[in-house]
């Protein structure tokens, strides 16, 4: 197609995500045509009203190889709609250095932001092939800049620029007992990546021996200082530079895989006591279970039983979240000495805790406390990936340093959003950009798609239509190397669902309620007396809009259902919510008054521990003596679920369940009989559901849906099958990259 047809078949998609797509055929053809005609097209397209044909012409410009097109991008970060400026700072990077655009790029670092980043990522391009003019202009900024936070981006800007120029003033500022501490701490973990620089090593190592915040950046620096060139992996020779194993094994020595998982936005421990807080949701839960049955070596259900694989496939698993500095210097120690089991890593992100869609900023950060991880593990087989996020984006440019294979869980996420916001019509052509400032869409669809394609194996959630929803959501193919591509669903811990549903039950049969119990009955006993025999609605879950809580109040607060049940929402850090949680909690206000929330019939106590949740949706199945009858409902009003570790929870405790049609769910939720599907975003029809579920679960006189919903779960979704069907696929893909190895030596 020529130029002008390739954005009018953009602007003429009928659907936002199919734009999006074609926007790569734009591309294809402004690089083939290239010429002055093409860049005066593209230009003119800049100013469009469709602001997705506008960001599609910007990244389009990127491969334009003319002069022209490095002065349209250039001028574009100064651009009004300030949208287009992130797109052409990302465009920039796949560009040569221009002199004349170093310094609007330093700008945007400095007004920081997910622009920043981007900026910042052209940035430490430019500066392997013109470090001087890089590192010279990052040090003129400094000298007008002197807001700390600003001054902490453009020092950590200026240690990505390796060439020894930036290594002075690094050294200057890390030594600078006037400067805010902050900003010193950018200098010290900068200089953590300079081995070979006695200078450096000796400010690094004096400082380490400081107490606080600065004195623990140092301490990490100083272990990245004596980090080795090269990680190699289990089965080649021992890492150089750390301690054996106290017995005297290295753990690169072990039996068994190496396999390491990450999450960021949590602070993920064994016992989960922050699930439900901030970002700490399903995806936290899933990989401490899922990290624990790996490592015992895939169990199989059978029975209720447990039983070990004769010949486990994987004998450690690394789970790296974030933490603090002090518990990252701690974690590396306990790194190097545990051969086997679970073992969990710190990642400190040098800031205050942050929600994933803000996190972007912490990626330098993020990449150096991932890197420190993964050497003091002392050899990784492989990473696994799961998300479009900052994480990710850090872990895959570690793992393609270290040469660790990777493999990534695809999902159309955010594709599914944004074909439920496109489709409700909180989403369109004229206000995409704006949202995308925001939630980062086109960047986070570009990075699935890389990260997919350098993928050594993909992972795939089952779906109704996945072929189609992967080819026409997310543009992958899975039928034309199928090889490379296995569909896994996520599985639970039956065994904490079994406990939970037994005490639910004695409870109800008049015995004494346990801890966990014992605390919701408190809850409940704080409505009024009127309301403490109706049933309960349920829902479990982060405090985000994607989660859909305030549309699940909504739903329920107008109409007929507030009668009939009362509303239990569990999730959030009430106390010091984050920016998406105050969005949440300021929706559901504004629908029922915060001081009529209990006279309502409204519950929200805040994010509890797994285990705790686990009991309280099952007293939602059997009902609290006095203070809630049972034959309650599972809830979920998410805009898109991938598969649902709370539905499958709830299922597992015989909940009937109201969950979003299409994705995961689909695949599990039989529709008027274990659950009701439905339209999630639309208010209505999640009020239709919610009071259909309900009915249906008040005209129950047997256990047998229970027991079908439970059977549900056990015959497919246990964490154990899950944890052996991934074991399956690490260790093909362990075999097929030491085949490649050995090719890869033999040819030589």
């Amino acid at each position: 197609m020529g130029i002008q047809t390739s954005l009018d078949a953009i602007h003429e998609a009928d659907r936002l995500v199919d734009s999006m797509r074609l926007a790569d055929d734009l591309a294809l053809d402004a690089a083939r045509t290239g010429g002055a005609r093409t860049i005066r097209v593209l230009r003119g397209a800049l100013g469009s009203p469709d602001q997705l044909v506008a960001i599609a012409a910007t990244n389009a410009l990127a491969q334009v190889f003319d002069e022209q097109a490095d002065v349209v991008l250039s001028d574009l970060l100064s651009s009004d709609r300030t949208f287009l400026r992130e797109h052409a700072a990302s465009a920039l990077s796949q560009r040569l250095p221009r002199y004349d655009t170093v310094g609007r790029l330093i700008g945007l670092v400095v007004a920081g932001g997910f622009t920043g980043m981007v900026a910042q990522r052209t940035l430490e391009q430019w500066s392997s092939a013109a470090p001087a003019v890089v590192g010279v202009a990052l040090e003129g900024a400094l000298i007008g800049v002197h807001e700390p936070d600003a001054r902490y981006r453009l020092v950590e800007t200026l240690g990505l620029v390796r060439a020894r120029i930036a290594s002075r003033p690094l050294l200057t500022i890390a030594r600078d007992r006037g400067e805010d501490e902050h900003v010193r701490v950018a200098a010290v973990s900068a200089l953590g990546q300079r081995r070979g620089d006695q200078a450096v090593a000796t400010v690094v190592h004096e400082l380490a021996r400081h107490d606080g915040y600065l004195g623990d950046v140092a301490r990490l620096s100083a272990i990245d200082l004596s980090a080795p060139d090269e990680v190699p992996d289990g089965d080649r020779v021992h890492d150089r530079g750390v301690e054996d194993g106290p017995d005297g094994d290295h753990p690169a020595g072990r039996d068994g895989l190496t396999i390491a998982q990450l999450f960021l936005h949590a602070d993920i421990d064994a016992g989960l006591t922050h699930a439900g807080s901030g970002d700490n949701g399903g995806i936290a839960t899933l990989l401490v279970r899922l990290g624990d049955a790996l490592a015992a070596g895939g169990v199989l259900p059978a029975g209720g039983a447990s039983h070990v694989l004769d010949d486990p496939r994987v004998a450690r698993v690394v789970t790296l979240s974030r933490g603090s500095a002090d518990a990252a210097v701690a974690s590396v120690r306990d790194l190097a000495t545990r051969a086997s089991g679970h073992v969990y890593g710190r990642v400190p992100l040098l800031s205050d805790p942050v929600s994933s869609a803000t996190a972007w900023p912490l990626r330098v950060a993020a990449r150096r406390g991932i890197r420190r991880v993964l050497r003091a593990a002392g050899g990784v087989d492989l990473l696994h990936l799961r998300m479009a996020d900052v994480g990710s984006l850090a872990a895959a440019d570690v793992a393609r340093e270290l040469d660790i294979p990777v493999v990534f869980t695809v999902a159309p996420d955010p594709h599914a959003v944004i074909q439920s916001l496109d489709l409700s019509g909180a989403l369109t052509r004229e206000t995409f950009g704006d949202v995308d400032e925001v939630e980062h869409f086109w960047f986070r669809t570009r990075l699935v798609q890389q990260l997919a394609s350098n993928a050594s194996h993909t992972v795939l959630f089952p779906r109704p239509e996945l072929e189609r929803d992967m080819r026409e959501l997310v543009g992958i193919d899975v039928t034309s190397h199928p090889e490379r591509h296995t569909i896994v669903p996520e599985g639970i811990d039956l065994d904490v669902v079994d406990r939970s549903v037994a005490e639910a039950a004695e409870h109800a049969a008049g015995l004494p309620a346990t801890p966990p119990l014992a605390e919701l009955c408190a809850l409940l006993e704080t409505l009024p007396p009127e309301r403490r025999g109706l049933p309960l609605l349920v829902s479990v879950g982060r405090l985000h809009r994607v989660k859909g809580m305030a549309t699940i109040v909504e739903a329920w607060a107008d109409g007929p259902l507030r009668d009939r049940a009362n509303l239990l929402l569990i999730g959030g850090d009430l106390e010091h919510p984050s920016a998406d949680e105050r969005e949440q909690l300021d929706l559901i206000d504004a629908i029922v008054p915060a001081d009529r929330h209990r006279a309502s019939g409204l519950l929200l106590p805040g994010h509890r521990p797994n285990d705790t949740v686990a009991r309280w949706v099952a007293a939602a199945r059997f009902g609290l003596p006095g203070l809630a009858a049972p034959r309650g409902v599972y809830v979920c009003g998410s805009l898109k679920e991938e598969f649902g570790i709370a539905l499958l929870e709830a299922m597992g405790s015989g909940l009937l369940v109201v969950a979003p049609q299409g994705g995961g769910p689909s695949t599990y939720v039989r529709q008027g009989d274990t659950g009701w599907l439905t339209r999630t975003w639309d208010v209505d029809a999640l009020r239709q559901a919610m009071g259909e579920a309900l009915t249906a679960a008040s005209l129950e006189t047997t256990e047998a849906r229970a027991a079908r919903s439970r059977d549900t779960v056990e015959r497919s979704f246990t964490i154990q099958a899950m944890a052996r069907s991934l074991s399956g696929v690490y260790d093909t893909v362990h075999h097929d990259e030491l085949e490649q190895r050995e090719w890869s030596v033999s040819a030589r």
